[in-house]
């Protein structure tokens, strides 16, 4: 596979991984018991720690990326060719 390839399949299990990771250790309002007032949504979170999640996101999408590198690299699993002439 190629860099752009490889890029893409990354950023792919990124993604994935970052809507995996959001939801975890997060306190709405209404759960910690403030009151939002007009307009605010108590559903929203009291503090998402989203750079701690984007830490985690990209340590276990690489670590998940270094596997399956792994796997197509040492032929564990074949795929097929992709077509030479794309138009």
């Amino acid at each position: 596979m190629g860099v752009a390839a490889n890029i893409a399949i990354f950023l792919t299990i990124w993604w994935t991984v970052l809507f995996a990771v959001l939801p975890l250790g997060t306190v709405s309002h209404s759960e910690a018991g403030i009151d939002k007032g007009d307009g605010g949504d108590p559903g929203a979170p009291v503090d998402p720690k989203l750079k701690k999640k984007f830490i985690t996101t990209t340590w276990v999408a690489a670590v998940l990326w270094t596997i399956l590198f792994l796997v197509l690299k040492f032929d564990l699993i074949t795929l097929p060719p992709l077509p030479s002439n794309w138009s």
